[in-house]
């Protein structure tokens, strides 16, 4: 299975730059950015299109293909596929070169793209073969062939100098060994830290569905380990969690031994790391599943046993020419803080004259009534929330900056409709985060950090975090 190429759009549909392709014919890419921005346009918001898009071809002689395109900011990620190709293929190397992208550029954007666009070019060239197959997509790997921007480089170009032939032909005090020198492919030979440690990250992500009774209908948590490895050598690292048992369906880094059977045996990760930023693995969260559970039982068993942090209340009344609604959230938690909470409430088409007031229950706090128009972003601002109306998405946004332990807030408002008879949304689309918790409590036990030939004692350090993306209906 290959790739057909690479096309990065900006916010207009206009292409920023493209890989090269496995078809030489130029009409091939083109084909597929209007068959995305035709979608676009049709689509009432931009998520109703679908990720995969078909595209005919312009003539018998060609087969039909398709097209897997992602949003990142404000732009669109396209990668076209033809033949026998699983799209699966194409949005993993997507995701890949967009990660790739940030460590190279920091924030991705149009911007970013077009002031960096040699380096984007050579990433181009060196993730992606002439046939159309992953090359190579460790960024250690990478940054030995292609050198990130910094100041000093750019300097460098405006006087001439050629950077990468500088330190790849091992000239220089800054003399490295070549590209793919060393026998793991995810990391450097010759790495060196003046103060080694390691950090590892517990991000979790709660997805869930409630329906208009309060009951859960789906319920999932995907959890990830993020790592920060800046250790002198090639380390060797053991890692065991205190409660293992909680992990299904996991998904580890290369780095991960699994001759072993470390990990299915005794759920200890042993692993040489990545020098820098990984994920070392992904996993859902299985309350109470064991080894001998099916997958069924263990996503049956996560759908009943995770709690959601908060529950809302709702009432809306739909009259001939408009709605009011009242909207209470409160925070089932009694120690942790939901933080940058978002609600989003799809209005409908036609929604004009909305007017919302901001109140905190329990734990005091102010209120505020302020009017909206249809041309204005942000219509009211409180301690600590704000609600804003978009006019073009007809979507109604009410931001919360912290809700307490065992608090509630209350939004109230009404709005008018161009149309004969409202259809707002029945449901809310709740987004938040909380720091230093998740919800599988999983820990760390213990942390082993051996090299034969450097002897030192890294600090390590483990925290988690959580978000979540709870879909409330009324």
């Amino acid at each position: 299975m290959a790739l057909d190429g690479i096309i990065i759009l900006d916010n207009n549909g206009r292409p920023i730059i493209q890989s090269g392709f496995r078809f030489s014919t130029t009409a091939y890419p083109l084909l597929h950015i209007d068959a995305v921005n035709n979608a676009l346009q049709k689509a009432e918001r931009s998520t109703d299109v679908d990720p995969v898009i078909y595209v005919a071809p312009y003539n018998t002689a060609n087969v039909p293909s398709a097209c897997c395109h992602v949003q990142v900011g404000d732009m669109r990620f396209l990668c076209p596929v033809s033949g026998d190709v699983d799209p699966l293929l194409a949005f993993a190397f997507l995701q890949t070169f967009i990660d790739i992208l940030r460590e190279y550029l920091g924030t991705v954007s149009a911007a970013t793209i077009r002031d960096n666009f040699d380096i984007v070019y050579q990433l181009f060239e060196e993730t992606l073969d002439s046939g159309g197959h992953p090359l190579t997509t460790y960024s250690n790997a990478l940054r030995d062939i292609v050198i990130p921007p910094s100041l000093l480089n750019k300097l460098l170009s405006a006087t001439g100098t050629n950077f990468n032939s500088t330190i790849n032909s091992g000239f220089g005090a800054g003399a490295a060994a070549g590209p793919f020198s060393s026998p793991l492919p995810w990391r450097k030979t010759g790495v060196r830290y003046n103060s080694n440690e390691v950090y590892f990250d517990i991000v979790e992500e709660l997805k869930a569905v409630v329906n208009k009774n309060g009951t859960i209908v789906s319920n999932s948590v995907i959890g990830r380990i993020e790592a920060n490895a800046k250790l002198s050598g090639t380390p060797d690292c053991s890692l065991n969690f205190t409660n293992p048992h909680v992990l299904s369906d996991c998904a580890l880094h290369p780095c991960v031994r699994l001759s072993l059977l470390r990990w299915n045996r005794d759920k200890l990760l042993s692993f040489v790391p990545p020098d820098g930023r990984f994920t070392l693995m992904d996993y859902t969260y299985s309350p109470n599943a064991s080894q001998f559970q099916s997958q069924s039982q263990a996503l049956t068993t996560a759908r009943s046993n995770v709690a959601l942090p908060f529950v809302i209340k709702t009432a809306v009344e739909l009259e001939e020419s408009g709605a009011s609604f009242d909207v209470v959230l409160t925070s089932r938690y009694s120690t942790h803080a939901l933080e940058n909470v978002v609600a989003e409430m799809h209005l409908g088409q036609g929604a004009v004259g909305v007017r919302c007031s901001v109140s905190r229950g329990s734990g005091g706090g102010g209120f505020i009534n302020a009017g909206g128009s249809r041309s204005l972003d942000t219509s009211g601002v409180s301690n600590g929330a704000s609600w804003s109306f978009d006019s073009k998405r007809m979507v109604l946004r009410w931001e919360i900056s912290i809700v307490s332990p065992s608090s509630s807030w209350s939004l109230h408002g009404a709005f008018s409709t161009t149309k004969r008879v409202p259809r707002p949304s029945h449901a809310i689309r709740v987004r938040f985060d909380i720091s230093s918790h998740t919800y599988s409590a999983l820990k760390v036990d213990q942390l082993k950090v051996t090299n034969a030939k450097e002897n030192y004692k890294p600090y390590k350090g483990v925290r988690g975090r959580s978000s979540g993306d709870v879909e409330w209906r009324w």
